[in-house]
């Protein structure tokens, strides 16, 4: 699994941002809304990668009533017209909507980067198995020579930069 993911990694191109997101005071689920939002404000598409059809089906859920003042367009497999969705929630190596910011949540294998503009590696700093995937993939990304930062949340909240 190592090599595939290596191989996965080397064929991003240099302009590939990897951003890693050690979430330890929120959970995803509070941490990724905000930052779809931002993508949205720059004007931008973003998949969002999922261990599984389950965590697909559930954080769609979530997107739409984690907060009532709010609302964050986005679609998945069960919905139509993926191509016009800001959104895209998945757990297969698609890229339906254009998207140029990818999202990976809880996701082990390899997926192909090479048409991304920016990475989002979010994970559970309290999960053993999270934290030590994540470091697979800060491993493959930095031995490929790609740009990337760790930030790391305090316990106030607030992200301090780690590399």
């Amino acid at each position: 699994m190592y090599k595939c993911i290596l191989q996965v990694f080397r064929s991003i191109t240099n302009m590939t941002e990897i951003i890693f997101y050690h979430l330890t005071s929120i959970t995803v689920n509070k941490a990724l809304p905000k930052l779809l939002c931002k993508t949205l404000a720059a004007r931008e598409r973003a998949i969002v990668l999922l261990a599984s059809a389950e965590k697909v089906q559930a954080l769609d859920y979530h997107l739409w009533v984690y907060d009532e003042r709010s609302w964050l367009p986005h679609g998945a497999q069960k919905y139509d017209n993926a191509n016009l969705q800001p959104i895209w929630l998945t757990h297969r190596n698609e890229n339906p909507n254009g998207a140029r910011f990818l999202f990976i949540i809880e996701r082990v294998e390899a997926f192909d980067l090479s048409s991304f503009k920016r990475v989002f590696d979010l994970f559970d700093g309290h999960n053993h198995k999270s934290i030590a995937a994540a470091r697979l993939r800060w491993k493959l990304a930095r031995d490929a020579g790609h740009v990337i930062t760790y930030w790391r949340q305090k316990n106030n909240g607030s992200w301090l930069k780690i590399a």
